[in-house]
């Protein structure tokens, strides 16, 4: 029972301990003129559909839910964040080269159709982020005579 209760308060004392190491936030204010939506001239219900499912970890302004600001989990959402902008930041979309917008929009229809995207561990809690059949087809629409325009 000791050992139980000595576990316990270094646990205790490690959680607290690690709320004083807070993560750099992932916000803007602004769009860019290089951001994918202006770019592009998305219609509004594709729009607001990719900003809700796709632009928290694949653009420069997340809007962060109440648990960001405890640790460990603001350390999982940070990494998830820059591994997503990594990957594809929309806010940076006419800074890529048409063979890499090309290359991303392929990537975006293969993921949306597989189900990949957006991610599980996302909609679990952003239920507003799950994307209906008929969702899945007006974008994948959109993004396919987008891809089929670049040269």
């Amino acid at each position: 029972m000791k050992v139980f209760k000595a576990i316990a308060w270094i646990a205790l004392i490690s959680f607290v301990v690690i709320q004083f190491f807070p993560t750099d936030r992932n916000e803007s204010y602004t769009t860019p003129t290089t951001d994918f939506m202006l770019v592009n001239k998305v219609p509004t219900e594709i729009e607001n559909q990719l900003k809700v499912s796709c632009y928290d970890c694949h653009s420069n302004n997340t809007v962060y839910p109440w648990y960001s600001k405890i640790q460990p989990a603001a350390w999982f959402l940070k990494d998830h964040i820059k591994e997503g902008k990594a990957e594809l930041n929309f806010n940076e979309w006419s800074n890529y080269s048409d063979r890499r917008k090309k290359s991303k929009l392929r990537s975006i229809i293969k993921q949306i159709e597989s189900g990949e995207m957006p991610m599980d561990s996302y909609t679990l809690i952003h239920k507003d982020a799950i994307l209906s059949e008929n969702d899945k087809k007006v974008v994948i629409d959109f993004i396919t005579k987008l891809k089929d325009s670049i040269k």
